[in-house]
C-alpha cells in the first residue's frame, strides 16, 4: 500500500497579532492568532463599516493566496 506523500508548502509568513495583509480591493488586519482561529477584520475599499470576524486559520491563508496579499506591517 502506498502512503500518500505530504507536500511542503512554501508561501506565506505565519499569521501573527497585528499584522496588516495588502490586497487589490481590501486590505485584512489580523486581531488575534489562536491555534486554530483567527479574529480579523477586512477592509473593503468602499465599505464604510467593518465587522470583526473569527474564521479558520487554513481558510484565512488561502483566502490570502488566492488574492495574491502582501504583508504591510506586521
Amino acid at each position: 500500500m502506498n502512503i500518500p506523500k505530504q507536500k511542503n508548502r512554501i508561501g506565506l509568513k505565519q499569521l501573527a497579532n497585528g499584522q496588516v495583509w495588502h490586497m487589490a480591493e481590501s486590505d485584512l488586519h489580523v486581531k488575534d492568532v489562536g491555534r486554530l482561529l483567527v479574529q480579523y477584520k477586512l477592509f473593503r475599499r468602499d465599505a464604510r463599516k467593518t465587522i470583526t470576524t473569527m474564521s479558520a486559520m487554513r481558510a484565512v491563508e488561502k483566502y490570502l493566496t488566492q488574492n495574491k496579499a502582501i504583508l504591510v506591517q506586521g
